[in-house]
């Protein structure tokens, strides 16, 4: 494959700039799947700086599943009204919203745990160990606590659509093709019969 077929192929794979996805096959020595990483680490980067600045537009989406049994209302945000109404932004915003009926997470984040359920689960974990030393306890305690989080935290869960890639992964694939900060900020779920947690 010539360069030029080679940042083509790199650019659909990824809907990153020219510029950018030759420097990246450059980096890599012309190997697209290398290439794909390294604008990926960057596109997080670039989101990591995007993250302070202000989100106070956005939208509030609205999903129902399964026959009216199960409705979701989500907030998300971004900086510009004209970012709210970019196709892109809508479509995960209801792919969000879909996420939170089908894996009914608790938190948006693992920032938003309470310590106090940290503690509690690290107890529990901690006298399911016996046996070990303690730093192999702390090491499985650490594992157990990761797997809690992306039970419970909805930008630390797979995504349904794409189980390789966590939601806080599209978030900044997103964050980074359309250059503004974009938060998640709250969501409820309500479920037929259910009582709200």
């Amino acid at each position: 494959m010539d360069q030029i077929e080679a940042v083509k192929e790199l650019r659909f794979k990824t809907s990153a700039g020219m510029v950018e996805c030759r420097e990246a096959l450059k980096e890599s020595g012309w190997d697209i799947e290398k290439a794909v990483d390294i604008l990926r680490k960057k596109g997080a980067a670039k989101a990591a700086k995007k993250a302070s600045r202000s989100a106070g537009e956005g939208l509030v989406e609205a999903y129902i599943h399964t026959g009216g049994k199960i409705g979701v209302l989500i907030e998300v945000n971004c900086e510009t009204d004209f970012v709210a109404r970019n196709e892109d932004f809508k479509v995960f915003a209801r792919d969000l919203a879909m996420q939170v009926a089908a894996v009914n997470p608790i938190y948006v984040s693992r920032e938003n745990v309470p310590a106090a359920d940290i503690e509690r689960e690290k107890e529990v974990y901690r006298s399911q160990i016996t046996g070990k030393p303690e730093n192999v306890v702390e090491k499985i305690l650490d594992g157990k606590l990761e797997k809690y989080f992306q039970d419970v935290c909805l930008l630390d869960q797979s995504f349904v659509k794409d189980p390789d890639k966590r939601i806080k992964d599209i978030l900044a694939e997103l964050v980074s093709k359309i250059g503004e900060n974009i938060v998640v900020r709250r969501f409820t779920r309500y479920a037929l019969g259910e009582m709200s947690k």
